[in-house]
């Protein structure tokens, strides 16, 4: 991929990522609000099982966004250093089909469905 439409395409994902992580914090702080004013008895509340698993929903998109961002900086880190676009496993060319679907990717096709590491 050429340097430049890799940067674009990072740049893209991260933004992308942020939106949602952001969107994601804000809903959380309103399930967050909506449970103060609630009862805290979830046990007895009809609600407060529903925003304890929308809570965790949201907590857990907040993560992997994070997650998912810190990928993108480690790409464009890679990208900078001429590394990007070679498996970290194997040192092979990542396919260029890959890298636009997963423009973050650390691994080539071959790598990851061995399961040899678990990122991208």
């Amino acid at each position: 991929m050429d340097p430049d439409q890799a940067r674009a395409a990072l740049a893209d994902e991260r933004a992308q990522t942020l939106a949602l992580l952001t969107t994601m914090a804000a809903r959380l702080t309103s399930v967050v609000d909506a449970g103060a004013d609630a009862s805290s008895d979830d046990e007895h509340d009809p609600e407060g099982s529903t925003l304890a698993f929308e809570r965790g929903q949201l907590v857990a998109q907040i993560e992997r966004s994070k997650v998912r961002i810190a990928e993108v900086d480690a790409a464009l880190q890679r990208l900078d250093a001429q590394t990007y676009g070679r498996c970290e496993n194997c040192g092979a060319d990542i396919a260029q089909a890959r890298l636009e679907a997963l423009p973050a990717a650390r691994l080539c096709i071959a790598c990851a469905s061995k399961g040899s590491n678990r990122r991208w």
